[in-house]
């Protein structure tokens, strides 16, 4: 099992971050905010999806004027991402922003930042503080007695001071590289010197193939070391890939438990039946099952039921036929091919009472 870093706890409306709650499931919006229509629905695609908290992009007043209705309307908590203004997180906060990602160092005048903390302490918002490889001050950038990690801690510990100086202990961070063992080596320092939780995620991850092996790679050695309270996958992907690759990196390491965990083994010279599709057929149709169960897809009925003897149901492929099985034991013998599927779907909806 998993021991978890012990972390202060926040809220972010309603979900708890840190202090022992689950790790939660976070994404992005990538609809412009001003437009409330779009952003609610992809929003609510998010939900669907499991997704736990969502962030916006806020560029300006009209975005920032849009949360209002947008927090109305929104099942879920909403984050406001704010760069260098701290009239727009004012008015987010003003317009009932469940929390901030805004850098406290980077938004003026020490008078603007004590603004927008004495409001976020009034109206209990968190502050998220972001930190990217990429985007580090500029004096930090030119040190060379620092690894990139060093910096990008050196630069988190530096705005989690101004908050702290000003009383405001509401606290996250996120330190992120496009670099796997830069992201992580970062992650390991902070949690040393922090009791704060922790978002974990690789920016600029890539495409689906390649930044899901970044992602599943940083994200779940760090879940693995009890490292990391809130997560995202970036891909340059639909961002609902964000959350089901996040729930999928939860699942695999006992986390979490959501929907289908879903295993099928590789294809060998004795697979005598299209594993590939077959495989890919099981997961599109039980995808949207809200049930904590394990369906396996194997290649034989020799040895596929007592490979998968852990999943709960399963089907193991032959010539133009299958079995169905539940827990390694065979259930339904020699069911044609197309038949598979729905066989499979009615063992289990008799299983749970579903109609």
């Amino acid at each position: 099992m998993i021991q978890r870093r012990v972390s202060k706890q926040i809220l972010i409306g309603d979900v708890r971050i840190g202090g022992g709650a689950p790790v939660s499931v976070q994404t992005m919006c990538n609809t412009d905010t001003r437009d409330v229509v779009s952003t609610l629905n992809q929003i609510k695609e998010f939900e669907t999806a499991g997704c736990e908290i969502v962030r916006l992009a806020i560029l300006n007043n009209d975005a920032a004027d849009a949360v209002k209705e947008l927090i109305k309307k929104s099942n879920i908590p909403l984050v406001a991402d704010i760069h260098f203004d701290y009239r727009l997180a004012v008015k987010c906060i003003e317009n009932g922003i469940h929390a901030l990602r805004i850098n406290p160092g980077n938004i003026g005048k020490r008078e603007h930042t004590e603004r927008v903390v004495n409001l976020a302490k009034i109206n209990n918002v968190p502050i998220r503080i972001g930190i990217n490889a990429g985007s580090l001050e500029k004096e930090l950038k030119l040190r060379t007695d620092m690894s990139l990690s060093q910096k990008m801690v050196e630069s988190a510990m530096r705005h989690v001071r101004i908050l702290e100086d000003m009383d405001y202990d509401r606290i996250k961070i996120s330190l992120k590289s496009s670099d796997v063992l830069t992201t992580i080596e970062a992650y390991r320092e902070i949690a040393k010197r922090v009791e704060y939780p922790l978002h974990v995620g690789v920016t600029e991850a890539g495409t689906l193939k390649d930044g899901l092996i970044k992602s599943s790679v940083g994200i779940g050695t760090l879940l693995a070391e009890g490292i990391g309270d809130t997560i995202r996958v970036s891909l340059t992907e639909n961002p609902v890939e964000e959350v089901h690759a996040g729930w999928g990196i939860l699942k695999s390491l006992g986390l979490r438990k959501r929907g289908v965990n879903f295993i099928s083994c590789p294809t060998c010279g004795r697979t005598q039946i299209d594993l590939i599709g077959l495989a890919k057929r099981v997961e599109e149709r039980f995808a949207s099952l809200d049930i904590a169960i394990t369906i396996a897809t194997m290649g034989c009925p020799v040895n596929g039921p007592g490979e998968a003897a852990g999943a709960d149901y399963g089907i193991a492929g032959a010539i133009g036929e299958g079995y169905i099985f539940k827990k390694g034991k065979i259930i339904l013998s020699r069911v044609p091919e197309d038949e598979l599927l729905d066989k499979l779907e009615e063992v289990i909806r008799h299983d749970f009472r579903m109609k």
